[in-house]
C-alpha cells in the first residue's frame, strides 16, 4: 500500500507542521466542540444550518440541493450526549431527531441515510427502541425506491439518469433497514448500488468520479460529471472522501471483498495524492486551486481512515486518520483561537462553483471531525484496556 509518512502520531505531540499554529489535543478539541455546539443550538433553537458565511452560520435554506445537513447537527449532539453522559445533550438530541423524523418517508432527496444515520441510527445505537428501528426501516425503505433497475444504482435528486459518489454514504440506510427487517431484497438493492459505483464511479487508480450519467431505459453508462470538483474527469477530494467511507460500510455489513478492495484503493490514492498533514485542496487535479484546504474532505476522510482501520486491523490507516486529526486540531483549522467564529472547523467548502461556503465551516465538516475524535478516543480507550 502506498502510505508515506504514515507513523503514528501521539495526540499531544507538536503540530505536524509548526505553521498550523497552536495544538489542542483531543479532549480539549472536545470540548471546545461542545460549546460551539450549545451556543448554536442554544441562540437559534430548531434551526439547522448547512454552512457559515464569514464565520456565522447561514439559517436559510439549503441553496443548492434538498436540505440535507440537519442530521449531523443531530449527530454532534448525539455524541456529545454518548461522550459527556450529561441527561440535557441527550434532551436535545432526541429532539431535534424527533424534528427530522418525517425525512423518513422524503422521496425528493437521495441524502436520507445523512439525515437519519446521524440522528436515528446513533439514537438506536444508543437505545435501541423499537421506534427508532421503525424509523430506520422506513428510511432505508424510501431510500432504496431510488432504485433505477436497468442501470443498478439509485438515483440522485438532480435526474433519474444521475448518481453521485456521494450515494454510497447513503447506503448504509438500506443495509440497517435490511437487517432489522430481514428483507433479503433491500439488501440486495444496496448491494446492486455498490457494485455499480465500484463499477462505474471509481477508476483504475482508485480515484473516483463525483457523477455518472445513465441511460434510463437501457442502463448504459453515457459519461462522468462533476458540479463541485474541477472538471468531469478529475477527483474532487470530497467525493474520494465519501468513498473511502462509504465502501468501508458497504465491507462491514457485507464482508464482500470487493467492497474492500474498493475502500482501501480510495483510501490509497487520498493518501498518495495528499500532503503529509492530511487536508486536500477541493480537487486533486485543479492545476491552479483557488484555496489551498478542503477541511471537510478531511475531516471525512480521517473518520473513514479509522473506521476502515477498525474494519480491518491495518494500523497504517488508524495512523493516517490521527494525522489528519492531529492536524485539523491545529487553530489554523480548529476555530479556538477565532474570536466570534460559529463553527468548529475552518477552511472547509459547500460548493465551490456555485460560491457557497468557501473557506468557511460546514456542518459535515464538524460532524465528521467529531466523529474522528470520538473514534480516536475510543481506540486510545481500547489500547488502554489491552495493555
Amino acid at each position: 500500500m502506498a502510505s508515506p509518512n504514515t507513523e503514528p502520531r501521539d495526540p499531544k505531540a507538536a503540530s505536524p507542521d509548526p505553521h498550523l499554529g497552536r495544538l489542542l489535543d483531543f479532549t480539549e478539541a472536545m470540548v471546545f466542540a461542545q460549546h460551539q455546539v450549545r451556543a448554536l443550538i442554544t441562540q437559534g433553537p430548531g434551526q439547522m444550518p448547512t454552512y457559515t458565511k464569514n464565520g456565522h452560520w447561514v439559517l436559510e435554506d439549503d441553496p443548492w440541493a434538498p436540505t440535507w445537513s440537519g442530521g449531523f447537527l443531530t449527530g454532534l449532539m448525539w455524541i456529545l450526549a454518548r461522550h459527556t453522559q450529561d441527561p440535557w445533550w441527550r434532551q436535545q438530541a432526541e429532539r431535534y431527531s424527533e424534528l427530522l423524523e418525517p425525512r423518513k418517508s422524503d422521496t425528493s432527496t437521495h441524502d436520507i441515510g445523512f439525515v437519519l444515520e446521524p440522528s436515528w441510527g446513533r439514537w438506536y445505537d444508543l437505545d435501541p427502541t423499537p421506534r427508532a428501528r421503525d424509523v430506520l426501516i422506513e428510511g432505508g425503505r424510501t431510500m432504496a425506491g431510488r432504485l433505477q433497475t436497468p442501470g443498478g444504482y439509485l438515483s440522485t435528486w438532480v435526474d433519474p439518469g444521475s448518481t453521485f459518489i456521494d450515494v454510497m454514504m447513503n447506503v448504509g440506510i438500506i443495509f440497517r433497514a435490511a437487517a432489522y427487517s430481514n428483507d433479503s431484497a433491500l439488501h440486495d438493492v444496496a448491494v446492486t448500488h455498490c457494485r455499480t459505483s465500484r463499477r462505474y464511479l471509481m477508476r483504475g487508480d482508485g480515484s473516483t468520479l463525483h457523477e455518472g450519467w445513465f441511460d434510463t431505459e437501457t442502463g448504459e453508462f453515457l459519461r462522468s460529471a462533476t458540479h463541485q470538483g474541477w472538471r468531469a474527469d478529475s477527483t474532487w477530494s470530497r467525493g474520494q472522501a465519501w468513498a473511502i467511507y462509504g465502501f468501508t460500510t458497504a465491507y462491514q455489513y457485507t464482508g464482500d471483498t470487493d467492497m474492500l478492495d474498493a475502500a482501501r484503493r480510495a483510501a490509497d490514492f487520498y493518501i498518495s495524492h495528499t500532503s503529509g498533514h492530511g487536508v486536500p485542496p477541493n480537487d486533486w487535479s485543479d492545476p491552479a486551486p483557488a484555496l489551498p484546504w478542503e477541511a471537510s474532505a478531511a475531516a471525512i476522510a480521517a473518520a473513514a481512515m479509522l473506521r476502515l482501520s477498525i474494519a480491518t486491523g491495518l494500523d497504517d490507516y488508524q495512523a493516517y486518520g490521527l494525522r489528519i486529526l492531529t492536524t485539523l486540531s491545529s487553530t489554523e483549522f480548529i476555530a479556538a483561537d477565532t474570536p466570534g467564529w460559529q463553527g468548529i472547523i475552518r477552511h472547509a467548502t459547500y460548493h465551490q462553483r456555485n460560491g457557497l461556503g468557501i473557506d468557511e465551516s460546514v456542518m459535515w465538516g464538524d460532524y465528521y471531525f467529531l466523529e474522528a475524535l470520538d473514534l480516536a478516543q475510543q481506540l486510545t480507550a481500547k489500547a488502554g484496556q489491552q495493555a
